[in-house]
């Protein structure tokens, strides 16, 4: 038993002491991170409108399509005028009936006048001249004014620009009938243009870098230009849960067209976050976690992580790692909680 005792000892004295797993490590450090921020969107003019007949009628001539650019005075389209030359004609009437009627009182109250102060008349008769002459005056300025607007609306049945500007889109053919104010077309008014995107809410919960936002043009990425954040829509979209932002352009370039796509860029202010190499990376009961070594035993621990973003071969740590912590970045797939490591040559600490 003795020599067996002896012999056991002997076996355990000659077995070789497991070696601590090698590893590469990094030490945390704070790193200045201001992401840029890229959205696809639309170039489309500033001031949009319709535009629409005045008065009701069945359209006689379409004289513009959609892409036309067009004047301010340019006709676009016109409307039968029959019924309009039909009004203007009675108002013309009227007015020559109203003028004949205050011609007619006129003589009679001036020959009233006369009478009365020669005493060859009655003052009641005198005071029905005057009233009849006035009311023949006011008749004659009704008259005109409905003979004004029968010109207005027989001007009316041309349709004009306006202001200069694109044809955007038709609404309405030769021979369909009208009604007042129904759109026939719309126009994207010259001048300047705005960059519209459409992005998510959350990105408003930081502030951006710089109010300026650099534009680029899809399909030319030479042509750029420079905008501001002119509008941000007060609603979300129901259905995309996006928020509309216009990106004011002052003075864009010929390229950026109606209806370019264009890439914004812009960046946020700079904040103090981790940022480790992807291979860190691990998983605990699901959430992202790191390996991170105690630097007096050099034992390993798993520390759960809240990620900000991704880089390339970088991962942004927003919770969970403080400065000097030392992190496993190398050989994460052979670890288990608390087991011994080593690091290998130029590993920092």
């Amino acid at each position: 038993m003795i020599a067996l005792g002896l012999t056991a000892c002997q076996q355990q004295a000659s077995q070789p002491q497991s070696l601590p797993t090698m590893v590469q490590v990094e030490t945390v450090t704070l790193t200045d991170y201001a992401p840029p921020v890229r959205l696809t969107g639309e170039i489309r003019a500033r001031v949009e409108s319709d535009l629409s007949f005045r008065v009701a009628g069945r359209i006689s001539e379409r004289l513009v399509n959609v892409g036309d650019h067009v004047t301010a005075d340019q006709v676009l389209a016109r409307l039968d005028p029959q019924q309009q030359q039909a009004t203007l004609t009675a108002a013309e009437a009227a007015v020559q009936a109203a003028e004949a009627v205050l011609r007619q009182n006129t003589s009679t109250y001036g020959r009233q006048k006369a009478l009365l102060a020669q005493g060859f008349t009655t003052k009641r008769e005198h005071d029905q001249a005057q009233e009849a002459f006035r009311t023949a005056q006011a008749a004659l300025d009704t008259a005109r004014a409905q003979l004004g607007t029968a010109r207005d609306q027989l001007s009316d049945v041309v349709l004009r620009a306006g202001v200069p500007g694109v044809i955007t889109a038709r609404k309405a053919e030769a021979g369909q009938v009208m009604q007042v104010a129904q759109t026939v077309f719309s126009i994207a008014q010259d001048g300047s243009r705005d960059a519209v995107f459409n992005v998510y809410e959350t990105i408003f919960t930081r502030q951006p870098a710089d109010p300026a936002i650099e534009l680029t043009l899809v399909s030319d990425p030479a042509v750029k230009a420079e905008g501001t954040v002119r509008e941000i829509s007060p609603t979300v979209d129901p259905s995309s849960g996006t928020v509309r932002v216009k990106v004011g352009i002052e003075h864009p370039p010929a390229a950026m067209t109606l209806g370019a796509a264009v890439v914004g860029e812009g960046r946020f202010q700079a904040r103090k976050l981790v940022m480790v190499p992807w291979s860190a990376l691990s998983s605990k009961n699901g959430h992202p976690a790191v390996w991170t070594v105690d630097p007096g035993t050099r034992a390993v621990s798993l520390k759960p992580i809240m990620i900000e973003g991704y880089e390339t071969g970088k991962i942004v740590v927003r919770e969970g790692l403080r400065p000097g912590e030392t992190v496993v970045t190398g050989g994460a797939q052979f670890l288990r909680p608390q087991q011994a490591v080593a690091f290998t040559e130029g590993a920092a600490l």
